[in-house]
């Protein structure tokens, strides 16, 4: 039986690197290094009467988009359509991402639904959504001991 080195660094990095994949994969991204999503980047303020969001959707067409919003979180679908033109002698590349996609968003606070403005505008989709009366009037009493 052969006696072999344990390097304890060796393993360290290899559990590192997976570490590294695996948030690599959970990270939303607007475009994909790799082609094989597409998630639409968020940005989310909240002010005392709404929730505001931001969604980038670039080179989408607002009709291929689904937007619903319930009383506590936000889901966008939608597809991004390939127009693929050949050029000179059959070559053909893409780095653009075609295809189907779809983003839950939980939102931080309750609101109400039925007052949703939305507004879609140079590939950013706006929403602003109103709180619910009782989530605006929420006063909570904290015991200092």
């Amino acid at each position: 039986m052969a006696l072999v080195r344990w390097e304890p660094f060796r393993e360290i990095n290899s559990l590192q690197r997976e570490m590294n994949r695996l948030f690599d994969n959970l990270t939303p991204t607007t475009t994909a290094l790799n082609g094989d999503r597409f998630m639409p980047v968020v940005e989310m303020q909240e002010t005392s009467d709404a929730v505001q969001l931001k969604v980038e959707l670039p080179g989408i067409d607002i009709k291929d988009v689904d937007v619903q919003v319930a009383a506590d979180s936000v889901s966008i679908a939608g597809e991004r359509k390939s127009e693929t033109k050949s050029e000179d002698k059959g070559i053909f590349r893409s780095e653009f991402y075609y295809g189907k996609f779809q983003r839950v968003i939980p939102l931080p606070t309750r609101i109400q639904n039925t007052q949703v403005q939305a507004e879609y505008k140079d590939g950013i989709l706006h929403l602003n959504l109103p709180k619910a009366e009782e989530e605006k009037n929420k006063v909570v009493k904290v015991n200092l001991g």
